[in-house]
């Protein structure tokens, strides 16, 4: 296995999400997963943000276009959850695309609609 900064805790917010994922199983809404992950999370004392605003800068302005990154755990890792049938590209690019514009280097992309959670989960560094 690669050592990597942070792999603690990203072990531990995966940890929190396996939790939650075998309490409810698949199949709910991604805003379900999202709101039992943040109670998992605090009781096990991870520092989060939830729905960062994130702007795009361009030619020196930040602006306001829409984006928002479902958590931040401990100021250093995006972590994007889905509930869908399967993990496409596109939801790669967005995170690595959140990773690059927040400047932040470690992401984890969580879905929650597959029967073993570990086989719903992509990590990411830049």
């Amino acid at each position: 296995m690669v050592d990597y900064p942070h792999k603690e805790l990203t072990g531990a917010v995966i940890g929190a999400a396996i939790e939650v994922h075998r309490a409810l199983g698949p199949g709910l809404l991604e805003s379900a997963y999202e709101e039992c992950l943040c109670h998992e999370l605090r009781l096990r004392g991870k520092a989060f943000h939830r729905q960062v605003s994130l702007p795009v800068e361009y030619k020196g302005i930040k602006l306001d276009c829409g984006y928002r990154m479902d958590l931040i755990v401990g100021d250093s890792i995006v972590v994007e959850l889905k509930s869908m049938d399967k993990i496409m590209p596109v939801h790669e690019a967005q995170l690595l695309t959140y990773l690059r514009l927040s400047g932040l280097r470690i992401g984890l992309l969580i879905n929650f609609k597959v029967p073993v959670l570990k086989d719903g989960i992509v990590r990411m560094i830049l």
